[in-house]
C-alpha cells in the first residue's frame, strides 16, 4: 500500500514494489499482519508525528511474520522463525519487508502471531509507562483512551500492580469495553462532568493530550505522577514545570533508551504468552483495505488494536 501524497485515508492506494532483498545483517520477513497506530493516521494526514519522511513511500512500522531469507552475516537457522519487528517507520504495509536482524523479536511458543503484533508497540509502551509510574498498591490511577490498544494494556498492568483503575474513553460503547477490560470505574469524557465522576487520582496516563490532558492534570493529588505519552487529540498536554512543582506533581515524558525499550517489548511478549497480558484486536482489515482501517481509526470508533491481514 502506497502513500503518494498526504491527505485523507483515500490517499492510501494499492500498488507494486520490487521484492526487498536482505542486505548484510538483515532478514527478510514474509508479513502476515501489520500493525496500525493512531500516529500513522496523523502522519498520513499531513506528515505529523515522530516519523519524518516525504511521499511516495510505503507506510507502516510494525509487522509480524516468518523469516524467509537472511543476508550475509546472519544465522541461517533464523529462517522459518516467527517474529515481530519494527521497520523503522515505513515499509510495513506490504507483503515482504527487509529489516535488521537485531531488530526482530521471536514470538514465544503459545502466543498467536496476530496477538504478538498487537503487543509489539502497545505492549512495549504500556509496560514502560507502568514501570515508570511506580504504582503502589491501593493508589488510584486514571487511564485516558482506556479503550485503545495502549490504554487497555495499561489498565491490565495497573490492576496487576494493585491499583484502583479509572478508565476514561469516549462514548458508551467504549466505556462498556473499558469496564469489561477490568477497570474499577469507567467514565465518558464526552460528558461535561466526567472529571467529577473520575475524582482525585494519584497517577494519570495521558495518551490524549489537549483539553482532556489538562483536565486530568487537575485531578492529581499532591505527590502524584503524570505520564505524558500521546496526543490523539492533536496536541500535547501543556503542563508547566512551575505548575507541577507548585502542586508537588512529577511529570514524566521519557520512557527509556533503546536497550530498555527492547527489554520492555520482551517482557510484554512473555506476559502475553503466559496469559497475563491480553491485547484486544477490535478491527481487522485485509491489506488492500488499509484506507478503510485508517478511516475507522480516525472516526474514533476503533476499540483495541487495528491490524491489517496480509
Amino acid at each position: 500500500m502506497w502513500l503518494k501524497e498526504f491527505g485523507g485515508p483515500e490517499v492510501l492506494v494499492a500498488g507494486d514494489a520490487p521484492d526487498p532483498v536482505p542486505a548484510a545483517g538483515q532478514v527478510l520477513v514474509e508479513v502476515a499482519f501489520a500493525n496500525i497506530t493512531f500516529v500513522e493516521t496523523q502522519f498520513r494526514a499531513g506528515g505529523g508525528g515522530p516519523f519524518r519522511a516525504e511521499p511516495p513511500l510505503i507506510p507502516g512500522n510494525g509487522v509480524g511474520g516468518v523469516i524467509s531469507a537472511v543476508g550475509d552475516g546472519v544465522d541461517p537457522d533464523l529462517v522459518g522463525n516467527r517474529v515481530v519487528t519494527s521497520t523503522g517507520g515505513s515499509g510495513g504495509y506490504a507483503e515482504r519487508v527487509a529489516v535488521a536482524a537485531d531488530s526482530v523479536f521471536e514470538v514465544p511458543d503459545g502466543l498467536a502471531l496476530d496477538a504478538a503484533v498487537a503487543i509489539l508497540a502497545d505492549g512495549r509502551t504500556a509496560t514502560a509507562l507502568v514501570t515508570a509510574a511506580r504504582i503502589r498498591p491501593g493508589e488510584r490511577v486514571l487511564v485516558e483512551a482506556a479503550a485503545g490498544g495502549v490504554g487497555g494494556l495499561v489498565v491490565q498492568l495497573a490492576k496487576a500492580a494493585g491499583a484502583e483503575v479509572v478508565g476514561a474513553a469516549g462514548g458508551p460503547a467504549k466505556t462498556g469495553h473499558v469496564r469489561e477490560g477490568g477497570a474499577d470505574l469507567a467514565v465518558d469524557y464526552r460528558e461535561p462532568d466526567w472529571a467529577a465522576k473520575a475524582g482525585e487520582v494519584d497517577v494519570v496516563f495521558d495518551g490524549v493530550g489537549g483539553e482532556i490532558g489538562t483536565t486530568s492534570f487537575g485531578l492529581l493529588k499532591p505527590g502524584g505522577r503524570m505520564l505524558i505519552y500521546g496526543l490523539s487529540s492533536g496536541s500535547w498536554t501543556e503542563v508547566s514545570e512551575e505548575d507541577a512543582a507548585a502542586r508537588g506533581v512529577t511529570v514524566i515524558r521519557g520512557l527509556g533508551g533503546q536497550a530498555e525499550m527492547r527489554a520492555f517489548t520482551e517482557s510484554a511478549l512473555a506476559e502475553a504468552a503466559a496469559g497475563r497480558l491480553e491485547p484486544v484486536i477490535g478491527q481487522r482489515f485485509p491489506l488492500a483495505r488499509a484506507a478503510d482501517a485508517h478511516a475507522v481509526m480516525q472516526s474514533r470508533r476503533a476499540i483495541g488494536k487495528t491490524l491489517l491481514e496480509v
